[in-house]
């Protein structure tokens, strides 16, 4: 019975041809390509990684070759897996649209792996037009409104800032010291372009304020964050 189960895990059901890898590895590129532009196209502006987007590639290959080395094999999958374990990736996935693409080269390399080239490709097309579609889709920008001024003039400061955006700013930070006040409100882009029709201009009328010492808006969003 002993030797009936080693025999078992032992046995290796997926001999490959030289031609069948090649046929593997050619496919595998392929819809690696597929993965590489359909990244491409679906990021713009600094949240772009060209260099994480050719390891998309490399990853679909990788998958690909651990595939075609275990096939069948569980004793070899059991020892694969307890290899792969100990590996430790550090870099931060910034972009939540990233480990899609991440699951997609796996995936794709699993399936070439094990020539399942029809999954391979139908999934592909499909998730590559999903993701034109919708890479195109962004969150709502976030604004941060950064005021420093005196202690003096701290109430007045929140009297203007609530009065102009009717109570619809929301403080965030409110940092003080001895002399000196920093407030950071949150704005949306419904806020600002609201008080731009009243030809309102934030920056030009707190600056009058006597104390203000520095007016800053910055854009909270995807691309600056990373």
């Amino acid at each position: 019975m002993k030797d009936l189960i080693i025999q078992n895990l032992s046995w290796n059901l997926s001999t490959l041809s030289i031609q069948d890898v090649i046929m593997n590895y050619t496919v595998a590129l392929v819809l690696g390509v597929l993965i590489f532009i359909s990244y491409r196209y679906s990021h713009s502006g600094v949240v772009y990684s060209n260099r994480f987007n050719v390891s998309l590639i490399m990853l679909t290959m990788v998958t690909t070759l651990v595939m075609n080395v275990i096939g069948n094999n569980v004793a070899l999958s059991l020892g694969m897996v307890g290899a792969l374990s100990i590996i430790r990736f550090r870099t931060p996935i910034k972009d939540p649209r990233d480990a899609t693409y991440l699951f997609w080269g796996i995936a794709v390399g699993i399936c070439c792996g094990v020539s399942e080239y029809l999954i391979a490709a139908t999934g592909s097309g499909v998730i590559f037009l999903l993701l034109l579609i919708f890479g195109t889709v962004k969150n709502n920008d976030r604004y941060l409104l950064i005021v420093h001024s005196s202690r003096k003039s701290s109430k007045e400061v929140e009297s203007y800032v609530l009065s102009t955006y009717e109570g619809s700013a929301v403080m965030k930070v409110k940092n003080t010291t001895s002399d000196s006040v920093e407030y950071i409100y949150e704005l949306s882009r419904k806020m600002l372009e609201k008080t731009k029709k009243r030809n309102i201009c934030i920056t030009d009328n707190l600056h009058e304020i006597e104390g203000v010492e520095a007016v800053n808006i910055i854009s909270q969003n995807e691309e600056i964050s990373r």
